[in-house]
């Protein structure tokens, strides 16, 4: 039996650090770790491409049939011949890649292999018609009828046939294509594929005929329409010019220059009127105020002075003053009546010829108008009549835009399957498989099988790996442990002991409790077993099952009758009562209550009990229950120095194992480390851990 050394390293590190699993599920796996996982599943990975390397031979061998390929070769001509100088009505061919993309899809298309198909009457070959293929054996067996086809089902399946065995390929930096065509058939591949070479190159001929000739019909039915609108067009510029009289452009600038003159004069007069106005209303003013001096300075006139010089004189009346300025007065209102009279006169005539010069050119503008769009009709029908002449001509010299470079030969051999190309295949698939399985096989892995997993994710080093014992007879465990004391199993227990000890060499634990996640990882096992190996080195050694829910002692040990924990420490019954002694060590278990066993771990008379054990025991060993369990190894870690936590190989879960020491950590204990229990060697090698450490078999 091969057993890993215990590692006895303490490594940093919290709970929820990554194994080499989490490393792969977030792509962080550095090459040697990727090795090594695909290493471990190489026979997985051999077996998987055995298989199929072995279905690839097979199926090229025994079950595929040989499938010919014939090609022919057509180019597109970029060089168009041209007998007349006439503009064909389908352009050219172009040169680019649309063009070339455009021209494959042409000899895909439905309506060209149509064509080949009806030719070749492929409707009748049981290749490419599925109405006249053999029932499959599964259909027969369970006695379906075939559905009866129309023609037209039959001819619209042939053709889907065929448009998968044709494929149109581009000679890249060319305007070559090549039509390669795969049957089960040598002569019919290079029949088909010479078919519908000549189908597209009748196809572009007939295109460009059909074109012409729509063109030729759309043009002669449009000259007539154009005709008709020409001549409406002349009609209706003849009849405007005769029913409008219009003074022609020399005679429109005759008018706008008058215009020019009457507004000039306009100007004048108005400024003339504005000004009597003003001379008007200042006078008015001035004779309002009763101020001679004020009315003579206003009304400026040479006699009204000279009066106003003698009444300031004393010579003349001051009357005459008033009559004069009366006399001035009435003159100003006589020269700004006249100019009003005049502005206004001047405005009428502005704009009564503003409004014949707008007339006359509204309708010059019209006039020409219709002239322009008469010689527009008269252009566009021109344009049109010559187009169609051109048409005309050409419905008799089409030819096509491309040309046959070789024609498809009858192959020699099959195109496929070909062994040679298959097999590199066929190993390379089942390579790439193998190796998707087994690094699955390695995701979805959520259990310990190193030491080096569980110390990454529980976050503490593991102080032993326990090996599988011969038997799971819990009664033969004492009996094994005596006659076989330098088993695998007990050298690792006594490896566990000493990682135990040197955890705290000034000051190792004395009180030691070891729990585990769930029931059945083999806790009370190697509790008894490292008691065993304490008491080895002449401790004296106290084990008590802290377990008193499902009390597993009796079933090691003769201690049925006897007094337990509980009678103890609540003094019903003394240590020595409840004791036996086993394998050099002392024996006390657990006893049924009706008490809680939570409230009585956390009292204080507990806590007194187990101050007053280390005062008698060197080591005392406590089996607890499963942390994620029950709440009872929460409240014992803080009354222990240290705890041990059993992980069963290859069976607990690792976020158990997060969750456990989590909650032992929460609650104040302080986890010593942790043991690997139960591991199986055989296991070890099926997944390629063979040389994982060093094995006690060669001691």
């Amino acid at each position: 039996m091969v057993v890993m050394n215990v590692r006895n390293d303490t490594r940093t590190g919290g709970i929820d650090s990554l194994p080499m699993q989490a490393n792969l599920r977030s792509g962080g796996l550095s090459p040697i770790e990727m090795l090594g996982i695909l290493w471990r599943g190489k026979l997985l990975i051999g077996l998987i491409v055995t298989l199929f390397v072995a279905a690839t031979a097979y199926y090229v061998l025994g079950v595929a049939q040989p499938r010919y390929s014939a090609h022919a070769v057509v180019a597109l001509e970029s060089r168009e011949g041209q007998v007349l100088e006439l503009e064909s009505v389908i352009s050219a061919l172009g040169s680019d890649s649309t063009a070339v993309y455009t021209e494959i899809e042409v000899l895909r298309s439905r309506n060209l292999v149509g064509k080949v198909v009806d030719q070749l009457d492929l409707v009748r070959d049981a290749e490419f018609n599925p109405a006249l293929q053999p029932q499959e054996p599964i259909a027969r067996l369970l006695g379906m009828q075939r559905r009866v086809l129309s023609d037209e089902q039959q001819r619209d399946l042939t053709i889907d046939s065929v448009l998968g065995a044709i494929t149109v390929t581009n000679v890249r930096q060319s305007l070559v294509f090549r039509i390669a065509v795969v049957t089960r058939d040598a002569r019919k591949s290079a029949v088909i594929a010479n078919a519908l070479s000549d189908a597209y190159i009748q196809d572009q001929v007939d295109v460009k005929f059909a074109a012409t000739e729509r063109a030729t019909e759309w043009l002669t039915e449009r000259v007539s329409r154009l005709k008709i609108e020409l001549e409406d067009a002349d009609a209706a510029a003849q009849q405007f010019e005769t029913e409008t009289d219009l003074a022609g452009p020399e005679g429109l600038e005759g008018l706008n220059r008058q215009l020019k003159d009457l507004r000039d004069r306009l100007a004048g007069v108005t400024v003339t009127s504005e000004t009597a106005s003003q001379r008007v209303a200042a006078l008015e003013a001035a004779q309002a105020s009763g101020d001679m001096a004020e009315m003579v300075a206003v009304a400026d006139d040479t006699l009204l002075r000279q009066i106003w010089q003698g009444v300031e004189a004393g010579t003349r009346d001051a009357n005459l003053v008033s009559q004069r300025f009366e006399v001035v007065q009435d003159a100003a209102r006589n020269v700004a009546d006249r100019s009003a009279l005049q502005a206004s006169t001047l405005t009428r005539a502005v704009s009564d010829l503003q409004a014949q010069i707008e007339t006359q050119s509204a309708d010059l503008v019209m006039l020409q108008q219709l002239r322009r769009e008469a010689e527009a009709s008269r252009l566009i029908y021109e344009y049109f009549l010559n187009r169609l002449k051109e048409t005309s001509v050409q419905q008799g010299i089409q030819e096509a835009d491309a040309r046959i470079l070789s024609t498809a030969f009858v192959p020699g051999g099959p195109v496929s399957p070909r062994l040679s190309s298959l097999l590199p295949l066929g190993f390379m698939f089942g390579l790439l498989i193998g190796v998707i399985l087994v690094l699955v096989r390695e995701y979805r892995q959520n259990t310990f099988r190193t030491a080096d997993e569980l110390e990454a994710v529980s976050g503490h080093a593991v102080l032993g790996q326990i090996p599988l014992l011969p038997s799971r007879d819990r009664k033969n465990l004492m009996r094994f442990i005596k006659e076989t004391p330098n088993s695998p199993a007990g050298e690792a227990v006594r490896n566990l002991r000493t990682s135990i000890m040197m955890s705290n060499v000034d000051n190792p634990p004395q009180v030691i409790m070891v729990t585990s996640s769930q029931p059945g990882e083999g806790k009370t096992t190697h509790a008894i077993m490292l008691a065993n190996n304490f008491a080895a080195l002449g401790k004296k050694v106290l084990l008590i099952e802290g377990d008193i829910r499902r009390r597993v002692f009796s079933n090691y040990f003769d201690i049925n009758g006897k007094a337990g924990l509980v009678s103890v420490f609540m003094g019903e019954a003394s240590l020595e009562e409840a004791t036996v002694e086993e394998g050099g060590f002392t024996v006390l278990q657990g006893e049924a209550t009706g008490a809680n066993a939570s409230d009585l771990y956390s009292s204080n008379k507990f806590h007194d009990f187990i101050a007053d054990l280390r005062t008698r025991y060197d080591v005392i060993i406590i089996d607890t229950p499963p942390v994620l369990a029950v709440p009872d190894a929460r409240v014992l870690c803080r009354q222990v120095d240290g705890v041990i936590y059993a992980v069963h190989w290859d069976k607990t879960h690792r976020d158990q194992v997060r969750q456990g020491i989590r909650a032992l950590e929460s609650a104040g204990g302080k986890v010593l480390g942790s043991m690997l229990t139960q591991v199986d060697p055989k296991g070890l090698k099926q997944y390629g851990y063979a040389s994982y450490g060093v094995g006690y078999d060669n001691y």
